[in-house]
């Protein structure tokens, strides 16, 4: 029989979900917090362990077969509590509710994902989160192994972010290399993680070290640093720091570099496709290899795989997360890197479209990783290992290399001797004023302006200003809003136009525009929209001073000839709070371009440099 290395056992309040007070006093809100401090070293009972290997070795021991394949999985589940019951989870894993699937299938994780309008939602707010999270521990700590989960989200920040406010929201990764601060990229990474953790997430999959060198990336972008190779491991070795050791382990989280080899000059999404990679292996090394290199330098729990071919790296063709020669050639054998490995989704057709999905996570395992993520179906993929080891194809000596690995990170970052979390202490963590305004300061270093020909800003006396452009309103739920955000700041009028605008709509705002004073339009992604493309060149038309801001990846200004252009790498409110006040002359500008910006008629050539930004 397993032994039990935990258990259900709560901590003082955790029973009690308890949702951001709105109307408590802040003297007792502080005396509350101030409380639940004293008692946030109080802890359920652990295992006394020499080491970590010890404390594997020890678990390995009392495991079944069966349990360790379960530990290699990280599906994720239907639903906001551990007890409803969701047709999502019948129809995927046969029973009812969160808990009964970890229960039944062992699992050594689960991943949060909040995709508004899709079954796949299970993030609400951060007290939600909390108890789903202490929920999902005690059905863990009562399964078979009686092992804790790893919780994993992508809690990167701008485009990609699962849990939002009342949490603190943050600048995207490539908005912080624009701020050049090594500093603040650590910074932002401990207050992500102490929220997190308060929530009950262990696990993040960030930084992303992809070198973004493909202005025409369909999956990363702005979810880069830089696509410079250096300015992005100066930052990726800073966030590993900052994620991992700003505080107690139990305020700490597992980063997860992402996605090895490195995805950043694919012109392909791997959620549809496989990219293929077509460096040679030198540059390779010079580009790709060294955010990577700085990560593991840097003690980075995990690795996260691409789902890529790289025929330099592996003539197979075979996607990296599946190569022998890329996992264990390159990252096992010549990088001794020894930690986790953890595949990208494996639902993602990519991978799908190539294997079946029995197939998949053998070969992973056979390549030399460790965790699978969101096998496509849960039962075939355990049955397809359970299979393998029993007709020889891989050793139980394989599948113990692989959970050991899980478990030591279990052990390290505390996962062990609190998996539980203090329900009640949620809101003395998550989203503090603190917390806020300490990312509000990163945030107003990464504004960039690129060109100010006609001398528009910042604006003087704007008059009646009108704020128009992306959105995205057919998204139900999804917090993409920013013109509203930012006409709200700047006392003007909003008008969102959408992702890709129709005529009747393009002609709305080129009317409004023409009563206004003063025209900001956000672009996101004008390559591929010709309804943004007409609105920008109505509003051009007009004849009325327009500012032109591209919010998402700064490439936008190669497709439309403005006398104005600024750029945010993000749309949320921290970024367009920061816009406001640049564009009133409250902060200067002092955002560096992290990539450059290429004419979208000629590729090559440069209209806005690495390095590009300007200021008053």
């Amino acid at each position: 029989m397993a032994r039990h290395y935990g258990t259900a056992r709560p901590e003082r309040g955790s029973e009690v979900p308890t949702r951001h007070p709105s109307t408590r006093s802040r003297r007792a809100l502080a005396l509350s917090c101030a409380g639940f401090a004293a008692l946030s070293g109080i802890a359920v009972a652990s295992p006394a362990v020499a080491a970590d290997d010890a404390f594997s070795a020890q678990a390995l021991r009392g495991m079944t077969l069966e349990q360790k394949i379960g530990q290699l999985f990280v599906p994720t589940v239907y639903g906001k509590s551990a007890d409803e019951a969701h047709p999502g989870n019948r129809k995927l894993y046969g029973v009812d509710t969160p808990a009964q699937v970890v229960r039944r299938y062992q699992v050594g994780g689960v991943i949060y994902f909040n995709n508004p309008g899709a079954d796949t939602d299970n993030v609400d707010d951060p007290a939600q989160l909390a108890h789903l999270s202490n929920g999902l521990q005690r059905a863990a700590l009562s399964s078979g192994s009686h092992l804790p989960l790893i919780l994993s989200i992508d809690q990167e920040g701008g485009q990609t972010t699962r849990i939002s406010a009342p949490a603190t929201e943050y600048p995207s990764n490539m908005a912080v290399g624009a701020g050049r601060s090594t500093a603040d990229a650590r910074k932002l990474a401990s207050v992500n993680a102490r929220e997190l953790r308060a929530m009950g997430v262990n696990q993040n999959f960030a930084p992303v070290a992809d070198v973004n060198s493909n202005p025409l990336n369909p999956v990363i972008g702005s979810r880069s640093f830089s696509s410079d190779p250096a300015l992005a491991s100066g930052m990726v070795t800073a966030e590993v720091d900052g994620y991992q050791n700003s505080g107690k382990r139990t305020e700490t989280v597992s980063t997860a570099a992402k996605h090895f080899p490195g995805h950043g000059d694919a012109a392909e999404d791997s959620h549809t496709g496989l990219p293929v990679i077509n460096r040679t292996e030198a540059q390779w090394r010079r580009i790709d290899l060294p955010p990577f290199k700085a990560a593991l330098d840097a003690g980075a729990d995990s690795i996260m795989t691409a789902h890529i071919s790289v025929p330099s790296l592996d003539p197979s063709g075979r996607p990296a997360t599946l190569s022998k020669p890329i996992m264990t050639g390159l990252l096992r054998n010549e990088l001794h890197y020894d930690g986790l490995v953890v595949t990208d989704a494996l639902r993602m057709d990519a991978i799908r479209k190539m294997y079946p999905d029995a197939e998949v996570p053998v070969l992973a395992l056979e390549a030399g990783v460790d965790q699978m993520l969101l096998p496509p179906d849960l039962g075939v993929a355990i049955k397809g290992v359970s299979d393998a080891v029993h007709s020889g194809r891989l050793t139980e000596a394989r599948i113990d290399q692989s959970v050991a690995r899980i478990l030591k990170v279990k052990v390290k970052r505390g996962i062990v001797a609190k998996p539980l979390v203090n329900e009640r202490e949620v809101p003395c963590v998550v989203g503090t004023r603190e917390h806020r305004d300490a990312i509000a300061r990163i945030s107003a270093k990464t504004t960039t302006l690129l060109r100010n020909d006609a001398g528009l800003l910042p604006l003087k006396k704007p008059g009646k200003v009108l704020v128009t452009g992306w959105d995205l309103p057919d998204f139900p739920g999804y917090p993409a809003d920013p013109v509203t955000s930012l006409a709200k700041q700047l006392s003007g009028t909003a008008l969102p136009t959408g992702a890709d605008p129709a005529a009747a709509k393009v002609g709305e705002a080129v009317a409004a525009a023409k009563k206004a004073d003063t025209v900001v339009v956000l672009t996101n992604g004008l390559r591929t929209s010709a309804g943004q493309a007409a609105l920008v060149k109505g509003l051009q038309a007009t004849g009325k001073p327009v500012v032109a801001v591209s919010i998402q990846e700064p490439y936008d200004p190669g497709f439309a000839d403005l006398p104005t252009w600024v750029a945010t790498y993000d749309w949320r409110d921290v970024s367009m709070a920061t816009l406001a006040k640049v564009l009133r002359g409250k902060l200067s500008p002092t955002g560096k371009l992290p990539v450059d910006v290429p004419s979208g008629t000629d590729p090559g050539k440069i209209l806005y440099p690495f390095g590009h930004g300007l200021g008053w």
